[in-house]
């Protein structure tokens, strides 16, 4: 009954099309959920995300839960979470997609989960990494740790979406390693939100690659 009076002065809406939540709900509607651009890739084998790095580094297996478009809904949705302040997105895709690979054989030997980080600068001014609550929750759902002290950015870049294309592939993005004893010999998965060249990404693997016997998959919200 308090819950109900609640909603009724606070709904609680849709962060995709923000129309009012139901009470079997739970932050996207039923209808903005069947709409959601889901890849499948993991679930099909398809190396889609693996071959954007095909030549530029390793990578033992990789996924993105959604595609994204341009004022699309996972846009819509990405945009919630990143400039809104409704971390809980992040919980509700790391959930969705922790939940699918635990029964994949592919990420049954991952041992560290590791976000890619954001800039002190910029972790200041927005208050939180969006990558978090989704890398939470994928290790959560995999049994495995998650840490968010072994990678740390050195450079404070824009966006990565809102460039033209030859602007994302010339990244000055810079990472260093911290804690080097904790990856050392183990199956990493770095967890992202978005792959649009997938520059960020490969310049973490690079400088993650420089600690003896490590590999890498990918996990992220979405793939542009």
């Amino acid at each position: 009954m308090i819950a109900s009076l609640i909603n009724l002065f606070f709904p609680k809406t849709c962060f995709c099309c923000t129309n009012n939540l139901k009470d079997n709900e739970c932050y996207v509607c039923t209808l903005c959920r069947h709409k959601l651009p889901v890849t499948e890739f993991h679930n099909n084998d398809d190396n889609t995300v693996v071959s954007v790095f095909y030549g530029r580094c390793k990578i033992e297996n990789a996924t993105a839960l959604l595609r994204f478009e341009k004022r699309g809904i996972t846009q819509k949705l990405l945009h919630q979470l990143k400039y809104k302040g409704q971390e809980q997105v992040g919980i509700f895709l790391g959930k969705w997609l922790g939940q699918e690979l635990t029964s994949n054989p592919h990420y049954k030997n991952i041992d560290l989960v590791i976000p890619v980080p954001l800039h002190k600068k910029k972790l200041k001014q927005r208050g939180y990494n969006q990558v978090d609550k989704f890398g939470q929750e994928i290790a959560k759902a995999l049994n495995i740790e998650y840490t968010n002290s072994v990678l740390l950015k050195e450079t404070n870049t824009t966006s990565q979406v809102f460039k033209k294309r030859l602007a994302r592939w010339n990244t000055d993005e810079v990472f260093k390693l911290n804690n080097k004893e904790k990856i050392e010999g183990k199956h990493i998965l770095i967890v992202d939100d978005i792959i649009t060249t997938g520059a960020t990404l490969e310049a973490c693997i690079k400088e993650l690659n420089t600690v003896n016997n490590v590999t890498f998959s990918i996990a992220t919200m979405a793939i542009a």
